[in-house]
């Protein structure tokens, strides 16, 4: 009975899967290896900043990285990424969270340049460039091809096709998504997004890479928001249908959700912290590239919200009034 069973387990479809899963991990033609040598981060700006501070700091550490080279495309855009790190790492420094020696060896360990040659031998790019598909795409293709054929490519974008990224560098194998969370420094949590190109080996190497910068990762496959995004975009959508809609206020909308499920601040406080720019930009590309998902709804308010140029904190005003980061009353 057993080995007739084990023989109709071996002929199923979902067996021969397993077995292929099986196959790619141990013929896999990437070569397991403990870490990424030489890293390479394309974009300073608010993630990519802070990417290159803690693999730095990790690197420091326990010297995951021979070296890490910052990718920005313009001398002003780079100075200011290094000058984010240089404040950050001081603020550790000045609260004895950091030695000045590691400040020192940290600082050491990222060479910024505007050369993009100089990311032709690395291991592994994490980019966090701007959410425009079609500059990813343009900059993966040209990064195929000048980058040496064992470099891993990894995006950290949250909410665009990794596929399609993958598709566009000629190496959809050796790429993955690596969503990070701001602020980079502090948030552990990191959504690792494989597509059905993707080697196992490099996702399992690249899992293995955020653990090493003290990150914990979650796997996913690459789905519209991935995880984080998948359920808190929408979340927020239905708060700002139901202040729409007249069903409830901003400040009893965002109370129930803080005293009746838990949250931290309420959806209403974190549309505005995020940006409603963002929260618009993200709900309007899934639904252009998603319009049978029911789930995907731009609410009107929303959009004139934005077009108002009231996108929250980032303005002073979106559903709440804003005083820098300090929230006010809600916008009546």
């Amino acid at each position: 009975m057993l080995s007739s069973s084990f023989s109709r387990w071996a002929s199923s479809n979902g067996s021969k899967a397993l077995l292929q899963q099986i196959s790619r991990r141990q013929f896999s033609s990437t070569p397991a290896v403990s870490n990424f040598d030489k890293l390479g981060i394309i974009g300073l700006g608010l993630m990519g900043h802070g990417i290159a501070q803690t693999a730095a700091a990790a690197a420091v550490k326990n010297d995951i990285h021979s070296s890490i080279i910052a990718y920005e495309t313009d001398s002003s855009f780079l100075n200011r990424g290094q000058g984010l790190i240089q404040n950050s790492v001081d603020k550790l420094v000045s609260k004895e969270k950091l030695s000045s020696a590691d400040a020192e060896a940290l600082m050491n360990k990222i060479t910024f340049t505007t050369d993009r040659d100089a990311l032709n031998d690395t291991d592994l790019i994490v980019e966090a460039i701007i959410e425009n598909m079609d500059l990813k795409k343009k900059l993966y293709s040209d990064l195929g091809k000048q980058c040496k054929p064992e470099t891993i490519f990894a995006s950290n974008t949250s909410s665009l096709s990794i596929t399609q990224m993958a598709l566009a560098s000629g190496r959809p194998e050796k790429f993955v998504g690596v969503h990070f969370f701001n602020p980079v420094q502090i948030m552990k949590l990191v959504e690792i997004i494989r597509t059905d190109y993707t080697d196992e080996a490099v996702f399992d190497k690249t899992m293995k890479w955020v653990e090493q910068i003290g990150k914990v990762g979650v796997k996913c496959r690459d789905t519209p928001g991935f995880i984080v995004n998948r359920l808190l975009v929408p979340s927020l959508v239905q708060a700002i249908l139901l202040l729409e809609r007249g069903d409830a206020t901003t400040t009893d909308i965002d109370l129930s959700m803080k005293l009746g499920a838990g949250h931290p601040m309420g959806p209403l406080h974190l549309a505005d912290y995020v940006g409603l720019d963002t929260c618009l930009f993200i709900m309007e590309g899934w639904v252009k590239d998603f319009p049978d998902e029911r789930a995907f709804v731009v609410p009107d308010i929303l959009r004139q919200k934005v077009e108002q140029n009231e996108l929250g904190r980032k303005t002073g005003k979106g559903f709440y009034h804003w005083s820098g980061d300090k929230r006010g009353d809600p916008v009546e």
